[in-house]
């Protein structure tokens, strides 16, 4: 049972992810792996708005993809893709990704050898990914400019979408944690985080939404 106090910080943290950018024709978009098909969905939903003229998607497996998406996330994206009425030319794979660094510097280089000039890019992720992708983003790749886009959805219909509530509120909890810690490993850019935020992010941890919080031992390594 998810308390009403819990509901209302785990808002709080969704409504701080967001980064609220209108989306705009880019170089390229980069749809990056995760448990969530939707990010294949707003992908192709942007190449057919005439938002970039090549997707990108990125991404292995992961524990929480593995039963999901047995044959990796960025394979899985494409066959959504696909059937979504992106064609194959316009679609590159980056297979080997397992967290977001990875993402970011694995699409620069297939993008490179595809000899594809990025100037822009439009970054789609996962609702509650979004200010900590851009962050990364902008430290990994400072030279583009970056354009974040998800699934337009409310929390709770996130959470009713995929079907666990409580392992998507560890996740926006996870994903603070990242965007608090990851400037001073080199990481991402600053981000400022708001005193409502940070104490939203407190009570969860001590209300015990904390199974993708990144162990003190292990939060200096690359990733994400």
């Amino acid at each position: 049972m998810i308390s009403a106090q819990a509901w209302a910080d785990a808002q709080l943290l969704w409504d701080y992810h967001h980064m609220h950018h209108t989306p705009r024709p880019c170089s390229v978009a980069v749809g990056l792996g995760s448990h969530d098909l939707g990010v294949a969905d707003v992908s192709a939903e942007l190449f057919h708005q005439g938002m970039a003229p090549v997707i990108v998607f990125t991404g292995s497996t992961s524990p929480t993809t593995r039963a999901r998406m047995p044959r990796g996330e960025a394979v899985h994206y494409r066959e959504r893709a696909l059937e979504l009425g992106v064609p194959d030319s316009a679609i590159l794979l980056e297979p080997r990704a397992t967290n977001t660094g990875e993402n970011i510097e694995f699409s620069k280089a297939v993008l490179a050898e595809a000899r594809i000039e990025v100037s822009s890019i439009l970054l789609v992720s996962k609702p509650y990914e979004e200010r900590r992708s851009y962050a990364m983003t902008r430290r990994l790749w400072p030279e583009v400019e970056v354009v974040c886009a998800s699934t337009r959805m409310g929390l709770e219909e996130y959470a009713g979408s995929i079907g666990d509530a409580r392992m998507v509120i560890d996740m926006i909890v996870g994903a603070l944690q990242r965007v608090l810690v990851f400037p001073r490993l080199g990481l991402a850019i600053e981000q400022d985080v708001p005193d409502a935020v940070a104490a939203a992010f407190e009570r969860l941890c001590i209300e015990g939404f904390t199974s993708r919080l990144m162990p003190t031992d292990t939060a200096s390594r690359p990733g994400g």
